[in-house]
């Protein structure tokens, strides 16, 4: 089969550990590939996919090979498979906007974003290298809060052409402006905000949709989470947030059996602890009552790589918007999109949106 051609905005840690796992899972066959939902889609396997161009905004990453680039600081994920070979894909100088937080200059370099001294693209240096490339898609991994960043390369995206995976929580799919624009150019769409494969909200909804099925009344949660990745120091500055904490709020009361007042329930990003790097810790705290209304109360710490944690989930996505491109599907793609991501068009509980991306993948919709 053809390659799955990709371009990719954000060569962050998200970034890094998609490209290592395109390569990692080369060398294994369906029996030894642990940490994949799907080993094979519509024929597709994870190492089909390949990256033709890439984009960012750091002066150690522009330039350079992206095999190189995905490793480069502020980068701090695991390094699961460090022997890749070079891409022949250079990273290019994309555009600034609100993908740089000013607060982050007071942090050192290794740190932070160096922002580069190339000169900023222009919508039509992306449009052009999207075409050139024949990219069949464009990822959006850039900083949460990115909202005018992420319109750009959206736009990019519709004047070139290609399919879009917004993979941060800027509101594209779920939005029925920007989804009726994808629908009328031809082109799918997936989005937003990915969830991860055994992440803090994936198992906040989990336990909040047992509480439904049990009949415990749930009064009150939280969902506290600390890391010490790019993306936390980014979301320390609170303006940044909104979409973010809207995303997984959302994610989480969608399954409550009735929704919680806003003083009864906290989700979402609490602080930056820098020795923590890509390692994210949840802890998450559930009171209820059961029956008679004697009351229980439930606690969990869960700590997980956080960008390998999501890049397993991406390839899945990479895969229907391309099965979706080669079956005429315009628009959002809502039975993946319900599974895959935190803020889909239509909220429903997970073991329905399982049905539902399966059903895609067998071409039954």
């Amino acid at each position: 089969m053809n390659k799955i051609r990709i371009a990719i905005a954000g060569i962050g840690n998200c970034a890094s550990s998609l490209i290592q796992g395109l390569h990692y899972y080369a060398a294994k066959s369906p029996q030894t590939a642990v940490g994949l939902m799907h080993w094979e889609i519509a024929g597709y396997r994870p190492h089909d996919i390949e990256v033709v161009a890439a984009f960012d905004i750091d002066s150690r990453k522009v330039g350079f090979d992206v095999s190189d680039a995905i490793f480069a600081k502020p980068n701090c994920t695991t390094v699961f498979c460090g022997d890749i070979q070079k891409s022949g894909v250079t990273v290019t100088m994309g555009s600034v906007l609100d993908g740089y937080s000013a607060h982050m200059e007071a942090y050192p370099a290794d740190r932070r974003f160096l922002l580069s001294k190339n000169p900023e693209a222009e919508r039509a240096d992306i449009v052009n290298s999207l075409r050139t490339s024949r990219a069949d898609m464009l990822l959006n991994f850039l900083p949460v809060g990115s909202s005018d960043a992420t319109e750009f390369y959206a736009t990019c995206a519709l004047e070139a052409e290609v399919g879009f995976v917004n993979n941060i929580p800027v509101f594209i799919a779920s939005d029925p402006v920007w989804a009726k624009r994808f629908e009328d150019a031809g082109l799918p769409v997936i989005g937003d905000d990915i969830k991860a494969q055994a992440g803090a909200t994936i198992i906040h909804r989990a336990l909040v949709d047992l509480f439904k099925r049990r009949g415990v009344e749930l009064d009150r949660t939280y969902q506290l989470n600390v890391g010490g990745n790019t993306d936390f120091l980014n979301m320390l500055n609170q303006q940044r947030l909104t979409s973010k904490s809207t995303s997984k709020l959302e994610a989480v009361q969608s399954v409550a059996a009735d929704r919680l007042s806003w003083e009864n329930i906290h989700v979402g990003p609490s602080d930056y602890i820098p020795w923590q790097n890509d390692n994210k810790v949840c802890f998450l705290r559930m009171e209820g009552r059961l029956f008679g209304d004697v009351p229980m109360n439930l606690e969990l710490r869960l700590s997980v790589e956080d960008s390998p944690n999501s890049a397993g989930v991406v390839i899945d996505a990479i895969r229907c918007v391309m099965v979706a491109r080669q079956r005429g599907h315009a628009g959002v793609l809502h039975g993946p999109a319900s599974y895959l991501y935190k803020h889909p068009p239509s909220q429903v509980p997970d073991d329905e949106a399982y049905r539902a991306v399966e059903t895609f993948i067998a071409g039954d919709q």
